[in-house]
């Protein structure tokens, strides 16, 4: 998802988006520790869009701040 659509989102919605990208990620490095990964793009996707939702989310709280 671009940064554009996730600054569309809650802040509920990011934070499980946030859940669902960690589960995702900790299913990618089960599966290249027991053979089953093919596609090792994944992890650079996954981790890109985990770091985009933690950036936005930054973003809002550092905004509420000021």
């Amino acid at each position: 998802m671009t940064a554009q659509k996730l600054r569309e989102q809650s802040v509920e919605e990011l934070k499980e988006l946030l859940k669902q990208g960690q589960r995702e990620q900790f299913n990618l490095r089960v599966q290249r520790a027991t053979g089953e990964l093919t596609n090792y793009a994944q992890f650079k996707k996954i981790g890109r869009e985990i770091a985009r939702i933690k950036t936005i989310l930054n973003e809002i709280a550092t905004q509420g701040e000021s």
